[in-house]
Order: structure tokens, then sequence, then C-alpha cells
């Protein structure tokens, strides 16, 4: 799934979850894998524990590695300086 078809989604919008904001389908995943976003001080540690989740498992998590991949883009297009 690119940026364009997250945006289509009616439930794409990003909310504030903690100090992070992520759409609904993003927080539903998270919460799959027991992960607590509002745990995290910033978008970087929570890429962290994603990326360190799916290097430690042996099972392909596509819903995760999705997840991971759009708030890295995220965090690309909105906090890095250009």
């Amino acid at each position: 799934m690119n940026y364009n078809d997250l945006c289509a989604k009616e439930d794409a919008f990003l909310k504030k979850h903690g100090n992070i904001y992520i759409s609904d389908e993003q927080n539903v995943i998270l919460k799959k894998y027991n992960i607590d976003v509002e745990k995290f001080k910033d978008i970087s540690e929570l890429i962290f524990d994603i990326e360190t989740l799916l290097s430690d498992s042996f099972a392909e998590l596509q819903d995760l590695e999705w997840v991971a991949e759009t708030l890295s883009e995220f965090n690309y297009y909105n906090n890095t300086n250009k």
C-alpha cells in the first residue's frame, strides 16, 4: 500500500496518540502486536522498536512492515531537514 492509497482511506486521518500521530488503522495493527504507542516519546523510537520486532520475528508480518514503512515515510517527509 502506498501513500496515495492510505490517504484515500476514510480512517487515514492521523490522530495524536501520546506524542505520535498515527492513523486508526496503524493503531489497530500496533495493538495487535502489543505495541503501546503512548509509551514512546517520538516516532523514531517507535519505528526502531517495530524494526527490532520485525528482525527478531521468524514470521512474515506484512501488516507490521506496512506500518513501519508508512511511519518511516511520514517521519522523513515531516521531520527531516531538506
